[in-house]
């Protein structure tokens, strides 16, 4: 009895030693763990073209060679209050990340973005893929006046 009473204890033991399984439950799960994020990748489906000025009230967009620095104060105070709900500079987000923006899209198309949502969305093809590819999460008119746009405008240049 007491080798039975042994054996059985020892198999215990080895079976609660064994390998975990985890088993996989349906549903929705969240993940917190932060993803480094060394480059911004072109989404696959939206083309990149810096002739594209968009539809809006911005026909032209000239940038200094030097950063304004005043500009850029105001632009990252616009941005971090309302656009970083949705836009981070490195990292993919409910929109696209930002850094290197001006490598994809022209200056007047950004603004006219910032400007002009509803209508970008309606005509312009890259704005209606970008629309498709961040799942119909469309922009919402943040009604900036041009001032403020051509502020964020300055900072997204330094991201």
């Amino acid at each position: 009895m007491r080798k039975l009473l042994t054996l059985l204890v020892f198999s215990a033991i080895m079976v609660s030693c064994g390998e975990k399984k985890e088993e996989k439950k349906e549903g929705f799960e969240m993940n917190r763990t932060k993803k480094e994020v060394k480059s911004v990748k072109t989404s696959e489906g939206v083309p990149v073209d810096l002739n594209n000025k968009g539809v809006g009230p911005i026909k032209n967009v000239e940038f200094a060679d030097d950063i304004d620095q005043e500009m850029v104060t105001a632009g990252e105070a616009k941005f971090q209050t309302i656009c970083t709900a949705c836009h981070m500079a490195e990292q993919r987000m409910i929109g696209p990340a930002l850094k290197g923006v001006y490598e994809r899209r022209s200056p007047e198309w950004v603004m006219n973005m910032i400007l002009n949502p509803d209508g970008m969305l309606k005509e312009d093809p890259i704005a209606k893929a970008l629309l498709k590819e961040y799942n119909n999460a469309i922009m919402l008119n943040q009604n900036l006046s041009e001032e403020e746009a051509r502020n964020v405008a300055e900072y997204l240049r330094i991201l």
